[in-house]
């Protein structure tokens, strides 16, 4: 009788450990595959977790420039007779520009009404081209073409005022091709890596760009962007 009941008892132990060491394994193994992510993302999303660490995981500079743009982003509702009078402004091709300049050609001029300012426009944006005006991003498009073309300047020569310049203000471009006025629909802070700056634009876009804060001392990290709309060119 002594006998049964101890072989029963070492039976019992014996499955109690089968079912533990089962339970450790299956444990091992979930926690290094894809479905511990996707109960762990699951679980976040019906507790509402996901939104408020995607959120406060934005770091205080990408809402404010998200601040910015959002707000200088949402265009007033145009009146019946402003819709009327509002006619799209011709935009200029390459067939419009003699050549295509090089490297280091002057292109045009800057011209910036807030600042009564006038500024020589290079092709490039390297330190030479810089040192001699605004440089023009190489890869954009000519002033005045369906896309987006990117200027950019030192904070220190150029450049220095334009942190006075925002939405609603005027830059004129003047080229061989014509003359071209953009107006500012918003202004952006931005990492001195981030790339959107230089994305395609669906209409004709003027992308002005420079170092920020402008009273920083030494190697600016930021970037100060403005970014403008065509609306009228001769």
């Amino acid at each position: 009788m002594k006998n049964a009941h101890n072989k029963k008892r070492i039976y019992k132990k014996s499955l109690l450990l089968f079912f533990s060491s089962i339970f450790i394994i299956f444990g091992l193994w979930f926690s290094t595959t894809n479905t511990a992510t996707f109960v762990k993302g699951y679980m976040l999303y019906k507790t509402g977790s996901v939104e408020a660490n995607a959120f406060s995981g934005k770091t205080e500079k990408q809402n404010l420039s998200l601040e910015i743009e959002d707000k200088a982003a949402k265009p007033e509702p145009a009146t019946e007779s402003q819709s009327q009078s509002i006619e799209t402004p011709k935009q200029s091709t390459l067939s419009d520009y003699p050549q295509s300049p090089d490297i280091g050609d002057w292109m045009g001029e800057l011209i910036i009404p807030k600042l009564d300012a006038s500024l020589p426009i290079i092709h490039g944006t390297d330190e030479d081209e810089l040192e001699k005006g605004v440089g023009h991003f190489a890869q954009s498009v000519m002033p005045g073409e369906n896309d987006n073309s990117v200027l950019s300047g030192h904070r220190d020569t150029v450049f220095r005022d334009l942190g006075q310049v925002g939405k609603g203000d005027l830059f004129i471009v003047k080229t061989h091709a014509g003359t071209f006025t953009y107006k500012v629909r918003y202004v952006r802070i931005v990492d001195e890596d981030d790339r959107t700056v230089i994305v395609p634009k669906p209409k004709a876009t003027l992308t002005v760009s420079t170092c920020y804060p402008f009273d920083y001392v030494g190697y600016a990290p930021d970037r100060y962007i403005l970014v403008a709309d065509l609306v009228s060119s001769e």
